[in-house]
């Protein structure tokens, strides 16, 4: 009778582990170029900075995006936590579901931006 409790505990953790391992292996580096939703890697307002071209941008129905080669995530954090990045290359920390990346932490890149970089 008191095998139960112990087999139990077992079985439990076994069927954890992946889901743990899972989360952690969610979150992950990803470098790129913050910019939004709407104009991705090419801003359309002429004669604007990327950062002034974001920031008009974001007061119509986009939010902002990671930039990552020729693709583009919309990035979950509050919006006063990415500002300060629009336009620039970051390394931002988090866990990517499809073509979302909910940040737990941003900065700037401290390697030049790569060949081949959009913006």
């Amino acid at each position: 009778m008191t095998k139960t409790p112990i087999v139990t505990l077992a079985l439990l953790s076994a069927a954890l582990i992946p889901a743990i391992q899972q989360v952690h292996a969610a979150s992950q580096p990803i470098e790129g170029v913050i910019s939004d939703t709407m104009c991705g890697k090419k801003h359309m307002l002429q004669g604007k900075t990327d950062a002034e071209c974001i920031a008009e941008c974001l007061k119509g129905k986009t939010s902002y995006a990671l930039v990552v080669g020729d693709k583009v995530y919309t990035l979950a954090a509050k919006p006063q936590t990415i500002a300060p990045f629009a336009g620039k290359h970051v390394q931002v920390e988090g866990s990517v579901k499809g073509d979302t990346i909910t940040v737990s932490s941003i900065h700037e890149a401290k390697s030049d931006m790569p060949a081949g970089m959009p913006m």
